[in-house]
Order: C-alpha cells, then sequence, then structure tokens
C-alpha cells in the first residue's frame, strides 16, 4: 500500500459520491482495508419515510430530507475527532442533501425552511480533502439498481434516476468547494476485478498528492508577523454578540431536536401500522408512540420559548 502524501499535514478525508446505484458504499468498503481508513456511511435504514417517499415522492420529500439532513449533520459532526485516528472514507458529500431537497421538495414554504437550516448546519461541516465523483450512464444504474434489489428500490422510477444524473452533473461541472477526482465506471468493475480496484486507488493516491496544500499560518501568528492590530470590540459589544449567538444557537438546538422527535413519532406510527396489519400486539408500538410524542411536545415547547413565541391559541 502506498503512504499517504503530505502526513504531517494530517490524516486525509476522501468522500465518495454519484447517483443512486453507482456504487459509492460498495468503493467505500473496499477501499476501507487498502487505505487503513474508517468510514462514515449513509444510515439508509434508520431513515422511516423513505419507503412512503418513492412511494410518494410529493407526499413525503420533506420528511424524508429533514431526517436525512440531520442524520448527515450527526454524522459529519463525528469528522473532525475521527480523522485525529486516521483516514476516513464517506461515501457522499454534505452538499448532497441540498441537492436531493431541491430536486423533491415542491412546496415553496417548506424548501424554504430547509434552506435555511442546510446554511445554519452546513458552515459547520468539514469538507473533505478529496471527492471521489462515480460517473456512469442511465442504462447503467439502472441495472446496478435492479442487480442489488433493495426492496424500496424495486420500484425505482428511470425519469427520477435520469432528473438526479442530470443534478448531479450540475452539481460537479464546476465543482470548486474542494479538489475532485472524476472516474467513469460503465466499464469498470471493481467488485470483480482486482485491477480496477487497484486503478482506483492508484488514482486517489496520485490526486492527494498533487491537491494536499501546506497549512496556512494561523491569522493572529500572521497579524503579528504584520504588525497589525485589529481593534478590540468594547465590553458591550462582547456581551451584546455573545447574547445574540448563543440565543440563536439555542433556538437552533431546540429545532433540531424537535425534527428529530417528529421523525421518531412517524417511525412509530409506522411500527404501530404494521403491527395492526400483522395483528400482532400494538401495546409496544403505542408505547414507543406516547414516548416520540412526548418529546415531539417538549422540544415543541422548549423551542417556542427560546424564540420568545407562545403557544397559546390566544396568543396575539
Amino acid at each position: 500500500m502506498l503512504p499517504w502524501p503530505n502526513e504531517s499535514d494530517g490524516h486525509p478525508y476522501i468522500a465518495i459520491e454519484g447517483v443512486i446505484g453507482v456504487g459509492k458504499t460498495t468503493l467505500a468498503r473496499l477501499l476501507q482495508s487498502r487505505l487503513q481508513s474508517g468510514t462514515i456511511l449513509e444510515a439508509f435504514d434508520e431513515n422511516p419515510f423513505l419507503s412512503d417517499f418513492y412511494g410518494d415522492r410529493t407526499r413525503y420529500a420533506f420528511q424524508t430530507q429533514l431526517f436525512f439532513l440531520l442524520s448527515r449533520y450527526r454524522q459529519q459532526q463525528m469528522a473532525p475527532d475521527r480523522l485525529k485516528q486516521g483516514a476516513l472514507l464517506a461515501d457522499y458529500v454534505f452538499e448532497k442533501d441540498r441537492l436531493f431537497a431541491h430536486l423533491n421538495i415542491r412546496g415553496v414554504d417548506e424548501l424554504e425552511m430547509y434552506d435555511r437550516l442546510y446554511a445554519a448546519l452546513a458552515e459547520k461541516v468539514r469538507l473533505p480533502d478529496l471527492v471521489v465523483y462515480l460517473r456512469a450512464h442511465l442504462d447503467t444504474l439502472m441495472a446496478r439498481i435492479a442487480m442489488r434489489d433493495r426492496t424500496f428500490e424495486r420500484k425505482m422510477d428511470r425519469d427520477y434516476i435520469a432528473a438526479l444524473r442530470h443534478e448531479y452533473e450540475r452539481l460537479f461541472a464546476d465543482y470548486s468547494a474542494t479538489s475532485l477526482l472524476v472516474i467513469e465506471t460503465d466499464m469498470l468493475d471493481f467488485v470483480r476485478n482486482p485491477d480496477d480496484l487497484d486503478a482506483i486507488e492508484q488514482r486517489i493516491h496520485a490526486a492527494l498528492a498533487g491537491v494536499r496544500q501546506p497549512t496556512l499560518p494561523r491569522i493572529a501568528a500572521w497579524d503579528k508577523r504584520l504588525g497589525s492590530r485589529a481593534p478590540k470590540p468594547s465590553p458591550a459589544q462582547e456581551w451584546r454578540t455573545k447574547v445574540q449567538e448563543d440565543t440563536e444557537f439555542q433556538a437552533l438546538g431546540d429545532f433540531l431536536a424537535l425534527a428529530e422527535a417528529v421523525g421518531r413519532v412517524g417511525g412509530a406510527l409506522g411500527q404501530g401500522a404494521a403491527a395492526a396489519r400483522a395483528a400482532a400486539s400494538s401495546e409496544a408500538a403505542s408505547e414507543a408512540f406516547r414516548e416520540a410524542l412526548v418529546d415531539a411536545t417538549r422540544a415543541l415547547s422548549a423551542l417556542a420559548q427560546s424564540s420568545g413565541i407562545g403557544l397559546s391559541p390566544d396568543h396575539d
């Protein structure tokens, strides 16, 4: 195995992206041992709205996307600590969440709410050192989707995959957020052909060797060298800024807690319906629904309080 380039600058963070069915997760798992890396893999099975979404995308798009956004954000928050231990491979970039949201969410108000939340979270997400974009033609993607035979993908709409592929092409046509490596996969079989996997690994090493740059000096140290001195805010200005930031952060945290609780309410409802259809005892499902509903009510009250909004029907 080739050594990582510029190891003194830190361990590399690599994200693999591409349309549904292109092989992102499979490639990440195959490269994990070769690159001696940890992984961040999307948890599709945890989203209680996903199967309903593929049945009715318009109705369930907002719930599905909000759950994914929060799930991906929580995963990405662990990346900096995990990178202290070694290299890291992810099977997505955080930007994909917004790509899917703008493709699927039709409500103007819902999309505006999503965009505001996404913007607040994206600022706190670490960019990968390298994005590997796996490309494939539509026929290839549909064949791979059919081959893996996931239950919720069995009725996958070809037009939806075509639209998704188009959005991915637009995203990476002028991508500049970080370094990008594009790999055409139509003629590759990195699962069965070790030579194909070797070639991809070599291209990743080469890309990292060419794109990793020395760390810029810290701003404080740079200012000292130049002899510059930024004006220091007054104690009153510092206090007002801190209060504003704390209030906004608390409201955002309360909103995230509410969204997560609402997701668990939806999941509990789905479990209850499944238990009823199976003529099984729904006592456990009912208790899970009650607990999720209580948590959602508490989260809603906390959000209202941190935002200074009354929930009484008579409140003006």
